[in-house]
């Protein structure tokens, strides 16, 4: 009986040592704070916003946005450059292949949507695809009125345009399709660019497309759903240790704010552990669907005290200035 107790006594003192051990080397308030604001991810750059609530796989989302409070349109120049200038450190943006072997920047697989052509987007040359206006389809009333309609002729831009225009700015790739073909064009296209500049470059995109250019550019950084779960899955079960998996090295990885509470770590000590693997933290409002952004002031007081990763928004414009004001 003397024998039974002293045994469960060594296993209530183990115990107490690995909680205490899992406590002190996952918890933030023993990590030394820096002086590092975060990073602002501006997606589609400055673009017209609409009711998450409402959106489906077959939502024609232009259909749907609010009453416009600014003039730009989602992955074109100019709403890019409107994006910087309001604080963005990184823009997102989409492409689909052309048939004159360019990537377009443009959201959608279908043209229907928001502008006056016909057909799947990737069917078209770039040219072809120069001469639509990308504004047609936009409207907050249920078609009354069309606020961008002749306004968005030939503001679809191509790749090559968008890099060119911004030789220094980051930005976050996504590769709408999932064929091998496509990240081997986006690899041979972006294997002329030097290291310092790809630096600047993160691809997310199906894991087909993924794979390929992983392959092809070892050093550029990915995302993809297999990246991120070789990544995240091992630091589930491992993580509670300071163990990060060699998978997460070069990697990007967004998190869905309703899951982040339960990441070893979480917030700084995951982040600098991930930064110290050279794999980018981004966290996504919610729990991750339809591009959810942190939108507002409000979204904001949920993000954990002296969070120093990355903020993906929708609303960059209001988003920057309230983190501004904050780190006065």
């Amino acid at each position: 009986m003397k024998k039974f107790k002293r045994n469960i006594k060594k296993i209530f003192i183990f115990l107490f040592i690995l909680i205490a051990f899992m406590y002190v080397n996952n918890s933030s308030l023993f990590t030394k704070d820096n002086d590092e604001t975060p990073l602002l991810l501006a997606h589609r750059g400055m673009a017209q916003t609409f009711p998450m609530e409402s959106v489906g796989n077959d939502t024609c989302t232009a259909k749907i946005i609010y009453k416009s409070e600014h003039p730009y349109l989602e992955n074109t120049i100019p709403s890019m450059e409107a994006a910087f200038k309001a604080g963005a450190d990184i823009v997102e943006f989409d492409i689909q292949p052309t048939t004159d072997g360019q990537f377009a920047v443009f959201h959608d697989w279908t043209l229907e949507c928001r502008t006056d052509g016909k057909g799947v987007t990737r069917g078209h040359t770039m040219e072809q695809l120069k001469q639509l206006d990308i504004g047609y389809g936009y409207t907050s009333d249920n078609g009354q009125t069309y606020p961008f309609r002749g306004k968005g002729v030939g503001l679809m831009p191509s790749l090559n345009e968008v890099l060119s225009h911004f030789p220094k700015e980051s930005f976050l790739i996504h590769i709408k399709g999932n064929e091998k073909k496509e990240g081997e064009q986006l690899a041979e296209y972006l294997s002329s660019f030097p290291k310092e500049r790809l630096n600047q470059l993160t691809v997310y995109g199906g894991n087909e497309a993924i794979k390929v250019l992983k392959e092809q550019l070892p050093k550029i950084r990915v995302m993809s759903m297999d990246t991120m779960k070789s990544c995240m899955l091992p630091y589930i079960a491992l993580g509670w240790t300071g163990y990060v998996p060699s998978s997460c090295e070069n990697t990007q990885i967004h998190l869905p704010e309703k899951f982040s509470s339960f990441i070893w770590g979480w917030p700084n000590k995951f982040i600098n552990r991930m930064n110290n693997a050279d794999a980018r933290v981004v966290i996504v409002a919610g729990d991750g669907g339809w591009s959810e952004g942190f939108d507002s002031k409000e979204d904001l007081k949920r993000l954990p005290e002296n969070y120093n990763g990355i903020i993906w928004t929708n609303r960059i414009d209001i988003i920057a200035p309230s983190i501004n004001e904050q780190n006065r």
